[in-house]
């Protein structure tokens, strides 16, 4: 007879497993918001410019994760005080570590992809690789090198407080969209010579919306999914805290329903109309304001938090448009940039226990904020500089009246939507029943008639 003999696991063993594999899971959750991301911004460029968005978004992946793999987790590691080499995952004797890196690496790239949709229409794709590479390998990893890898901003007992990137990855992403737009200047016909801003809507509000949604899905990653690990007590148990893991997920869930109303709101007030483009936004600026703080927030809180990012939407993008004269494409300032920093500001004010001086938590807060826009600012502002000043940032006129997706790629998005040559290079509207405006105001059908 065969005596059973318990299997002795040390629990360490098991709380490592469960959370290597919850991390890579929700490491996937993430990487698939840049589908979300790539229609969402395919949908609010022009028809003549989608593949070189969805391009944009291609390359972003592909090079950052790259870069961020070789360089980025190094230079984080490194401002955070550990050495250089420490913290490169192929330079490490266990392979696991390769799980953190990847989790390091899908934060790292959504704050970069949200700069694609700032400069959209009109930056060469050569100059978008260029910063998107310098932002993997130094300006991103900075910024986590002094918060996350660091925890260098503290006043008193107040440590600055970011959970899941509200700042650190969406604010940070948004304010250098807003600089790198405000460098490479409006696109063409955006502006009249009296400053007046010409409204050039996207080509597609169902892609818009889809790619929300599916952002908003990846989003339980960024939140929930930092909340979920489990951890080994002193007593040789595992725990987790579900208090955190419930809190994070009424929270994401609150403050995104709470954008989308808001935002809303604020555009019937302001137009008489309830804009779907307003509304699609104010739900990812609902999801921005409560990234930072959704394991401390009460739940009236998170309402309060959503509801004001999405409201403060349609004010900050009109600001951006009319008084900064800045051309910023898909709204990333105030959705991530705006909302992120207000998020990150009312994190004293909303929290259910906080437990330190509300001065010093509200003072740790605004210096953070305060450091990590003058570095994003500074460091951006020199890149796109360069670029514009050796005449690489922008495409030629001509072929920005093009398309990029002709001069960048040779390609035609929608070709049975063109002229014989499939391409609609003379500025003409195009029509979703395959006619095409011509500029004397007549209309070119598909079989080369006019109206």
């Amino acid at each position: 007879m065969i005596e059973s003999i318990p299997l002795q696991v040390e629990p360490s063993a098991i709380t490592d497993a469960i959370n290597n594999t919850w991390i890579l899971t929700v490491s996937f959750l993430i990487f698939f918001m840049h589908a979300g991301f790539a229609m969402l911004e395919a949908g609010q460029v022009r028809a003549k410019n989608v593949a070189n968005q969805l391009t944009k978004n291609l390359l972003t992946w592909s090079v950052g994760v790259t870069v961020f793999f070789f360089i980025g987790a190094g230079i984080s590691g490194l401002v955070g005080g550990s050495p250089f080499t420490e913290s490169l995952p192929y330079l490490a004797d266990d392979a696991s570590g390769y799980i953190g890196w990847l989790y390091g690496a899908v934060f790292a790239m959504t704050a970069a992809t949200i700069v694609s949709g700032a400069v959209a229409g009109r930056a060469r794709l050569r100059a978008y690789v260029t910063y998107t590479f310098l932002l993997a390998a130094i300006i991103y990893p900075v910024v986590t090198g002094i918060t996350w890898a660091g925890a260098y901003l503290q006043i008193g007992d107040a440590v600055f407080h970011d959970f899941a990137g509200g700042m650190i990855v969406h604010g940070m992403g948004g304010i250098a969209g807003l600089t790198a737009a405000w460098i490479l200047g409006p696109r063409m016909d955006r502006y009249d010579a009296d400053g007046t801003a010409n409204v050039i809507p996207g080509h597609s509000m169902t892609f818009a919306v889809l790619g929300t949604l599916m952002l908003a899905f990846g989003w339980y990653g960024f939140n929930v999914g930092t909340a979920a690990a489990m951890y080994e007590t002193e007593a040789g148990m595992m725990a987790y805290n579900g208090a955190v893991l419930g809190r994070v997920a009424m929270g994401t869930t609150i403050a995104m329903a709470a954008g989308a109303m808001g935002a809303g709101l604020v555009a019937w007030l302001r137009t008489g109309k309830v804009d779907t483009l307003y509304v699609a936004n104010g739900l990812l600026a609902g999801l921005v304001g409560i990234t930072a703080i959704p394991d401390t927030t009460h739940y009236l809180g998170a309402l309060l938090i959503g509801g004001l990012a999405g409201a403060q939407l349609p004010i900050v993008f009109s600001f951006v448009e009319k008084r900064l004269k800045i051309d910023d494409v898909c709204a990333v300032f105030p959705v991530h940039g705006s909302a992120g920093i207000l998020g990150t500001l009312a994190f004293p004010f909303v929290h259910y226990d906080l437990g330190v001086p509300l001065a010093e938590a509200a003072l740790t807060q605004f210096v953070g904020v305060v450091v990590i826009a003058g570095w994003t600012v500074g460091a951006t502002a020199v890149v796109w500089y360069a670029l514009k000043a050796t005449g690489q940032a922008r495409v030629t006129p001509e072929h920005e009246r093009d398309g990029l997706d002709l001069s960048e790629h040779g390609v035609d998005t929608y070709p049975e939507f063109g002229d014989e040559e499939g391409v609609v290079a003379d500025g003409g509207r195009v029509r979703t029943d395959g006619g095409r405006v011509k500029t004397d105001g007549t209309v070119a059908t598909t079989d080369g008639d006019a109206e």
